[in-house]
């Protein structure tokens, strides 16, 4: 699998979700935000997390106009992954891929954090190396991850099976303690948590690495 992992001012998890795909064997390329296009064969986008442009306006508001996000766009509307996590799903709901908001912490105020996640279907690419039920320990670390949609949203997400993750114990406030979402052809995850964060035993646990395991498993098997 092919991978590129986009950079913009302000990204600090881009080496992180580099190094965990290249862990999961993907040949990965980092792409810097002024470029209008992704290189050729790509299979997965990867937005990371970080502050880009300072949060400044909304967290992913300035982000989602940089020249590589119309390739981000294009590149998923041809049916081509992307994984937002945290900074990068904000950016994901900003350019639209993704419904909803992510709005300030319930309780205003950064966590640093990890917290307990379940697993709410393994029907997607990114979900297949877990079983629906399954807890997961992922690191979070976030100022503006209280994820907020309308009722009638919530519905759909909630009928179409496009809940990823949910909080055991919600840190932040969002609708129905949702942690991650998928977009509705399944092919676009967005989540605060951060699965590259917990690839290593070294940094406190491995429970991300299904995650990038059963996503590269999937481009091995198709």
């Amino acid at each position: 699998m092919r991978a590129a992992v986009i950079v913009f001012p302000g990204s600090n998890c881009d080496r992180d979700m580099a190094v965990a795909l290249k862990a999961a064997g993907a040949d990965v390329t980092m792409v810097w935000h002024k470029d209008a296009s992704l290189p050729d064969g790509v299979d997965l986008v990867a937005v990371p997390g970080g502050f880009s442009f300072g949060d400044y306006l909304r967290c992913g508001a300035i982000a989602a106009k940089s020249p590589i996000c119309q390739a981000v766009v294009g590149h998923a509307n041809r049916g081509g992954y992307v994984l937002g996590v945290c900074n990068g799903f904000q950016v994901l709901t900003e350019t639209g891929l993704l419904p909803g908001a992510l709005m300030r912490n319930s309780g205003l105020k950064f966590i640093c954090k990890t917290v307990d996640l379940k697993v709410e279907t393994s029907n997607s690419a990114f979900t297949e190396g877990y079983t629906a039920g399954d807890v997961v320990a992922y690191p979070v670390a976030h100022h503006d991850g209280n994820y907020t949609v309308d009722d009638a949203t919530l519905a759909r997400l909630q009928g179409d099976d496009r809940i990823a993750f949910t909080y055991i114990d919600n840190p932040n406030g969002s609708v129905a303690d949702i942690a991650g979402v998928l977009s509705e052809n399944r092919r676009v995850l967005g989540m605060m948590p951060h699965p590259e964060r917990a690839v290593d035993a070294g940094h406190g646990g491995t429970d991300g690495q299904a995650l990038f395991r059963g996503l590269l498993a999937q481009f091995a098997s198709a």
